[in-house]
Parts: C-alpha cells; sequence; structure tokens
C-alpha cells in the first residue's frame, strides 16, 4: 500500500511496526543485568500501544517535505517518553489503576518500586537515544538541542509533571474551566504537541511551518484528551484494555464532569477544527495529520 494513501490506521501500524523494531533493538535485551529493571522496562513498552505520538512526528516531519525514516529513534524516545508516564500515571499514588492495555499494571506484576525505576530508566533512555542523533550523521546538533529541549520541557513541570500535579491536587473538587484546561494541555497535550514539533523540526519545517505546527499539535492534544474523558464514561473495559468510569469514582477533573457530556463533545469538534485549520496552508504531504485528527477524535480506545 502506498503511504500517500493509507488511512489513518493502516498507517498507524505500519509504522508502529517500525518504531517497534526499534524499540526492541535499542533497549536492552530483558536478560540483561539486573534482568528484573529490563523485563519491567519493557512489559508495558510492549504491551500494544497504538505508537500515536511516534505517528505524529513521522507525519509532521512528511507535512513539510521531510523523510521519516530519518527520524524513527528520535520517534522511539517519544515512545518511551510516554510509556514512562503510563507506568507512573497508573501507581497506588497517582490514579492507582490495575489494567493497562487490557493487562496488569506494571507495578501489580512487578511491585511498585521495580516500577517507579523502569519508568525513571525509560525516561533517561528517551534522552540518550536523542542524544546520539547528532553521532549517527543524521540531524544537525542545532535541531538535535531543539528537539532535547522540546521533549525535556514537555516531560518536567512546565509539562506533564506539572499537568499530573495539579490533576491530583484537584481530585474531588469543584474547579474552574481555565484549570481543566491547564491539566489536560499539560498532562496529556504537551506530549503530543512536542511529538508533532519534534518531527517538524527534524524534518526541517521553516518558522512559519513550526507556528502551524505548534497550533496544530496543542489543539490535536486538547482534543485527545477530551475523547479520553469521553471514553472513561462511555467505552468499556474490552475496548479501552483499563477501568473505565474511574475518572468519577476519583473525582477527576474532567470535561464530562465539569461542563457535561454534549458541551465536552462539542469542545472535542472545536479543537478538531482548531487542528486542522492552522495545517489548512499545507499541501497534500500534511494528509496523515488530517487523518491522524480525525482518528483521535473518533478512536474507540
Amino acid at each position: 500500500m502506498n503511504e500517500q494513501h493509507m488511512n489513518a490506521a493502516a498507517y498507524l501500524d505500519v509504522k508502529g511496526k517500525s518504531v517497534d523494531a526499534c524499540l526492541d533493538r535499542l533497549l536492552p535485551d530483558k536478560a540483561a543485568f539486573p534482568p528484573s529493571l529490563h523485563e519491567a522496562m519493557r512489559y508495558c513498552l510492549f504491551a500494544g500501544g497504538k505508537r500515536i505520538r511516534p505517528a505524529l512526528a513521522f507525519a509532521a516531519a512528511e507535512a513539510v517535505g521531510g523523510n521519516p525514516d530519518l527520524l524513527v529513534e528520535e520517534a522511539c524516545a517519544l515512545e518511551l517518553i510516554h510509556t514512562f508516564t503510563l507506568i507512573h500515571d497508573d501507581l497506588p499514588s497517582m490514579d492507582n489503576d490495575d489494567f493497562r492495555r487490557g493487562m496488569p499494571s506494571t507495578h501489580k506484576v512487578f511491585g511498585e518500586a521495580m516500577a517507579i525505576l523502569a519508568g525513571d530508566a525509560l525516561q533517561t533512555e528517551a534522552f540518550t537515544i536523542l542524544a546520539c542523533g547528532y553521532s549517527r550523521g543524521v540531524h544537525t546538533a542545532e535541531r538535535i538541542v531543539e528537539v532535547i529541549k522540546i521533549l525535556a520541557e514537555a516531560s518536567g513541570s512546565r509539562g506533564i509533571v506539572g499537568g499530573q500535579v495539579v490533576d491530583l491536587e484537584s481530585e474531588g473538587k469543584m474547579i474552574d474551566q481555565a484549570r481543566l484546561e491547564y491539566i489536560h494541555s499539560h498532562k496529556t497535550g504537551s506530549l503530543i504537541a512536542a511529538s508533532v514539533l519534534m518531527g517538524g523540526i527534524l524534518g526541517g519545517a521553516s518558522p512559519d511551518d513550526i507556528q502551524s505546527l505548534r497550533r496544530y499539535g496543542e489543539a490535536i492534544g486538547h482534543a485527545f484528551q477530551i475523547a479520553d474523558d469521553i471514553l472513561d464514561v462511555e467505552g468499556s473495559q474490552e475496548q479501552l484494555g483499563k477501568s473505565t468510569g474511574s475518572d468519577q469514582k476519583k473525582g477527576k477533573a474532567t470535561y464530562p464532569n465539569i461542563i457535561g457530556m454534549d458541551e465536552a463533545r462539542k469542545k472535542m469538534m472545536e479543537c478538531y477544527e482548531s487542528a486542522i485549520d492552522a495545517i489548512r496552508s499545507f499541501d497534500r504531504r500534511a494528509d496523515h495529520l488530517r487523518d491522524l485528527a480525525l482518528y483521535i477524535i473518533r478512536r474507540q480506545n
């Protein structure tokens, strides 16, 4: 199948297989010492994720005329960060979820301490991979430094960690929409936006392209989390591979809980339309970004 004519599901399948093969090559074998750690690192990483964030990076590179095959390792770094956040998010001290992707959560299999350490190791491994991009002779030092900065900011107190803190502090409380948007845009949206930006930068995007991709990434990241909120209410455990209805039980700040389901759907569509509008000036090379945006708001898991 010609990649120019793949739908989003086929694109995710093809790109996901290339990412999985690269991840398997880059990470220590599960038998490498200490095996308990490396087995735990691989457990959640290879539990069947859709690899949406790497796919967004590939699609952004294509949209600006870059070659996505040249950033497979950098796309793997995104998935390592994503998996680290999932492992830590499931911990008893965080969201306390027993299942992830249809399997027992990492801490349920390996224990809480090993899950924390596995997440820590995946996070640092991501930056090791990024730092090797220049030594491989594939990307310029300037671009590598820029994507390291983007991913570090997206992962830290100004991104995922900050969003998680405000999410935890907001449990069981009535919060306003501005605080809710902060949680969404940082806990989930920051890594999705970073994925798009990293792909664009490594693909050779112009400053104007970067601004358009930034707007796209922020909007579709927001839409992604609203879709997650809706699925937590309407989806099944079989579809999602994790417990449903947990947001309401824990008093989580979500769009359905704050503004109702109808308004949540409306807000999600507004974000989707903003994402599409942000890349309106791009040609057909951005079609995979457009397809992925639609996939994100229509997905069932």
